[in-house]
């Protein structure tokens, strides 16, 4: 797999399509990072790790689920990065940025708060 951050975000969209509860990612420390962060920002329910997978179960409200849009950004053979002063506005602030840093995973909000740039992961909204 060349690339393993967008082969989950893609299970999830396709987990949300299909009104799944559950979805079942093979476990990497970034994947598990990305998807505990998502947790956090209250993006989706629950992430626990089982067996060597990543079990994630999605959040759903009455419109249906909490995420509408998932955007890989930075992609193997063109990676994006951001300055701290260049960091992305999604959706009026309504969506975050996932950004890799060297001092961790964590969101556009975050990262610019503490005065880091890094690769643009993902957006979500």
């Amino acid at each position: 797999m060349t690339d393993p951050i967008a082969d989950m975000l893609t299970r999830v969209r396709n987990a949300i399509k299909a009104g799944k509860e559950d979805v079942k990612i093979p476990m990497s420390k970034l994947k598990f990072e990305v998807a505990r962060l998502l947790e956090k920002e209250g993006w989706l329910n629950k992430v626990k790790e089982k067996d060597g997978d990543i079990i994630i179960t999605l959040k759903y409200e009455e419109s249906g689920s909490a995420i509408s849009h998932l955007k890989r950004v930075s992609k193997p053979g063109c990676r994006i990065y951001a300055k701290y002063q260049e960091m992305p506005i999604v959706l009026d602030n309504l969506g975050i940025a996932i950004i890799s840093t060297p001092k961790g995973i964590m969101t556009n909000r975050e990262a610019k708060k503490k005065r880091v740039g890094g690769e643009i992961l993902c957006e979500i909204y």
